[in-house]
């Protein structure tokens, strides 16, 4: 199914993800061999976990945003699922805080089981594409900062969703969102994929347009949740 009114697509990026191979540096620690070991892959091949590695990880630097693929995987489930990319109005792309940004074709079904999940990104940092040998892949993966990635993209109007910032109903947000949209103006809303902390100055740096809906920190999944329903109201779409 496609919308019947051509219109440019919304573009969310789950910044800063806490998505990462566990580094060279905690390799070694009996915790992450255990966990490796225990899933059949070398230390260099899972995906850091606070929930399983929070002892080897702890003393890691910005270790309170790391680790933290879960967040990632109820974020894309949201988004992926959503009426709005069933009618090709949404790209979905992760940027994670080792500056490695994940193309996501919108056509990827995201396992739900979360083993699956990690399994499948694994693969995606290790071989860089998914399916390895494709031609067209689900999910690339390129070496690229934010800053970069919003320059190229020459995006009309970058909004940071942050708990301190402006505070506007989702109504108000979707309609003006898909005003953009209609006019055929590229958008990109910035989401932190993150569990503690604040953004990068980088980051923050991007844009003074931040927006907040709610009073209190919201987990990520539910501001990607949010947002998406608020664009799909103000276009009738569901």
């Amino acid at each position: 199914m496609q919308c019947a009114e051509p219109m440019e697509q919304l573009t969310i990026v789950l910044a800063e993800a806490g998505l990462e191979l566990v580094p060279k540096d905690i390799q070694s620690h009996p915790l992450i061999v255990t966990n490796a070991r225990r899933r059949g892959k070398k230390p260099s091949e899972i995906l850091l976990d606070i929930s399983i590695h929070f002892k080897a990880m702890k003393n890691l630097e910005k270790w309170y945003k790391r680790g933290r693929p879960d967040i990632v995987h109820l974020s894309l489930l949201n988004a992926l699922s959503s009426p709005l990319n069933i009618v090709g109005l949404l790209r979905v792309y992760i940027h994670t805080i080792n500056n490695i940004l994940v193309h996501i074709d919108p056509v990827t079904r995201i396992p739900r089981n979360y083993n699956r999940f990690l399994g499948l990104f694994e693969q995606l940092l290790i071989m860089g594409k998914v399916p390895p040998n494709s031609d067209k892949p689900l999910l690339w993966i390129e070496q690229k900062t934010l800053k970069e990635f919003v320059k190229e993209m020459k995006f009309a109007k970058i909004i940071l969703m942050h708990e301190k910032g402006y505070r506007m109903s989702i109504k108000t947000l979707g309609i003006e969102l898909a005003k953009l949209m209609k006019r055929d103006q590229k958008v990109c809303i910035i989401i932190g994929a993150f569990q503690r902390g604040d953004f990068e100055e980088e980051t923050l740096s991007l844009t003074q347009e931040r927006i907040s809906i709610f009073q209190k920190p919201l987990d990520t999944w539910v501001v990607v949740s949010r947002v998406i329903e608020g664009v799909e109201n103000a276009l009738n779409i569901c």
